[in-house]
């Protein structure tokens, strides 16, 4: 399996880390996740594991989109994407400047929920975006039904830019900047 590409420790949830997906060999967990009836906004609710690894691979072989594996204490329990949002996903209703990223997440279904883990896992994927330097702004766009991503995405410094209308449905752009998300962690951004 390939390394962590990134990792940070939480102090009482443990180590988070992501790893590139492997389109083949995560088909099935991640058939499992995105199928799933708490992956709704994730709109793969009725692919078959074919599907899904076809999307996968389809991400993998495009420049402007990457999935990663997020692990948690060494074992699979989120997904992030992150894409251009020049060439991907918003670019009818976003104009892209230097520096911005888009990300998608999602959190694995679990019988045994911990508190604070979501919140965790948004904080890991913010991390890891802006441990690029040439990271800016982080671009979202949840659907506006989505009220549980956008509380965690209010958590880490997102500001709801407009409603727009995206091929999915009504969605919230919002936008996060470094010195947003910094201080929304309490760290002075300076």
């Amino acid at each position: 399996m390939t390394a962590p590409l990134f990792s940070r420790t939480h102090a009482s949830l443990g180590e988070f880390a992501l790893r590139p997906v492997d389109p083949a060999g995560d088909a099935e967990l991640l058939h499992g996740w995105v199928t799933h009836p708490k992956a709704v906004y994730w709109m793969m609710q009725d692919a078959d594991l074919a599907a899904v690894e076809a999307e996968f691979a389809r991400i993998d072989a495009d420049p402007y989109h990457d999935a990663f594996i997020g692990l948690h204490n060494g074992v699979p329990a989120f997904l992030m994407e992150r894409y251009d949002p020049a060439h991907r996903e918003v670019t009818e209703v976003h104009e892209a400047a230097p520096g911005d990223i888009g990300m998608h997440f999602l959190t694995a279904p679990t019988d045994t929920p911990v508190h604070g883990f979501t919140l965790a896992v948004i904080t890991t994927v913010m991390d890891a975006l802006f441990a690029e330097p040439g990271t800016r702004r982080v671009v979202v766009e949840p659907a506006v039904g989505n009220t549980a991503v956008h509380a965690l995405n209010k958590a880490v410094g997102f500001e709801i830019e407009r409603t727009v209308t995206l091929p999915k449905g009504e969605a919230y752009l919002s936008t996060c900047t470094r010195d947003q998300f910094l201080a929304a962690r309490g760290e002075n951004p300076c």
